[in-house]
């Protein structure tokens, strides 16, 4: 029975999302119904059994254990309108210039729902997504929104601008964001339920709350497809129908989440683009990120007084082929991020130098896969080569300080670090350490 509903339900959302794309005005209605035990069950079983838990403490485990009832009551408080979103736990990560990254993290009950959200969203708005936004999609990623810029302004950009939101996820508006909901939902329940994740209290690390008129909290469920909706019409939608239309030359966008890079063929287009940038991020509560956003020259024609720009770890460079004959595009590692990927991993090796070697070897040849699959584009073989030496100094280093006395010297050690990373597999390398290793870094 629960194999019939579970079908009843996948068909439920293949339906809606089938009519979203055969048209893309239409705004649906009974979506609140869909929040019934079968799409919760399915719900709690894609999220991650290892997350950190919420206010309440409560572990995937510890839910599962009593699934069915705890389901069944949920759907119960939802029919009712009866339920209302917990607090959400504040904590906060350190970036790389010294600052901190607020997260906020549901309770597991909240973060059920949120996916049911977040799937009846993706289903409504990804036919209306334009193809330069790459983040929080199926079948994109980072690495793609680089690869196909590097092909794109090969031949026809020689402006570009360059920029970054200030604390987007904080900022967004949700007056204009429910606004944005609403051209596909016509479900004034389905609406409440997101204003009531959107206003739900923050409990701070100090033991206050903060009830939020701004934002929506990194690391809830439904935060990415709704700050993809809010950029859709804040900045995508604008780009395609109001920018390119009035350029007198080629003009091209490219965005992963709140970075984004614009390409013009015209620096009168560009100087155009660059200098109505801040108001229309005005009208929607945002504001640029002044450090991050500048207008620079990229032309083909002129490689020597051509400027680099970085873009999801990527330095940009105009080159030559190696045959010395064509313009190419060049994407390196730029030395911003591999500085703070080699900080990062002589902390971990400091913390972790007392475990046994094959453990910590284990995990270093997955950070260095995970790093390989990420920064593979053709031209940056020699910069992968400098991050691994880089890893194997830090870690002889550290390998020493295991105690007073010294555990390798340079030779054996060599040897050793070629035969735990290039002898051949037996099993796949574990990707959840790979990933987790590379989010610490952006």
């Amino acid at each position: 029975m629960s194999d019939h509903k579970g079908r009843v339900m996948q068909t439920s959302i293949h339906v809606i999302a089938n009519a979203a794309r055969r048209d893309k005005s239409k705004r649906f209605r009974s979506l609140y119904s869909l929040f019934n035990r079968v799409v919760l069950g399915e719900a709690f079983r894609k999220l991650n059994r290892k997350s950190v838990s919420g206010v309440d403490s409560v572990t995937w485990k510890e839910y599962e254990e009593n699934l069915e009832a705890n389901l069944i009551d949920l759907e119960g408080r939802l029919r009712q309108k009866r339920y209302w979103p917990r607090f959400v736990k504040r904590v906060f990560i350190p970036k790389p210039n010294g600052k901190q990254r607020p997260l906020g993290i549901p309770t597991l009950e909240d973060k059920i729902v949120q996916q049911v959200a977040a799937d009846i969203l993706n289903a409504l708005f990804e036919p209306l997504f334009l193809d330069c936004s790459y983040a929080y999609r199926p079948n994109r990623s980072a690495k793609q929104a680089v690869a196909d810029l590097q092909q794109e302004i090969r031949f026809m950009y020689t402006w570009v601008v360059e920029s970054d939101i200030k604390g987007f996820f904080d900022h967004i508006d949700h007056s204009q964001l429910l606004q944005m909901v609403e051209k596909r939902v016509d479900d004034r329940a389905f609406i409440e339920l997101i204003r009531r994740f959107l206003k739900a209290g923050v409990l701070m690390p100090d033991g206050t709350l903060a009830y939020p008129e701004l934002g929506s909290p990194q690391g809830g469920v439904v935060s990415p497809v709704l700050a993809n909706i809010y950029l859709h019409y804040a900045l995508d939608t604008w780009f395609e129908k109001k920018v390119k239309p009035r350029c007198k030359g080629h003009a091209v966008l490219m965005r992963y989440a709140d970075d984004f890079v614009a390409a013009f063929r015209l620096h009168k287009d560009a100087a155009k683009f660059y200098k109505k940038l801040p108001t229309r991020f005005t009208e929607f509560g945002l504001e640029l990120a002044e450090d991050k956003t500048r207008k620079l020259m990229f032309n083909r024609y002129d490689r020597f007084r051509s400027e680099t720009f970085v873009f999801l770890g990527y330095e940009f460079r105009r080159a030559l082929s190696r045959v010395g004959k064509a313009d190419c595009v060049t994407t390196k590692m730029c030395r911003k991020r591999l500085h703070r990927t080699v900080n990062v991993f002589a902390q971990w090796c400091k913390e972790h130098r007392n475990r046994r070697i094959a453990w910590i070897m284990g995990m270093v040849k997955a950070k260095l896969t995970g790093l390989r699959n990420y920064f593979n584009l053709p031209g940056n073989t020699c910069r992968m080569r400098e991050v691994e030496e880089l890893f194997r100094r830090k870690l002889f280093f550290w390998m020493n300080r295991r105690s007073e006395r010294k555990s390798y010297n340079l030779k054996t050690f060599t040897i050793m670090w070629k035969q735990f990373l290039y002898k051949k597999p037996r099993s796949q390398v574990n990707q959840g350490i790979q990933m987790s290793f590379l989010s610490s870094l952006v």
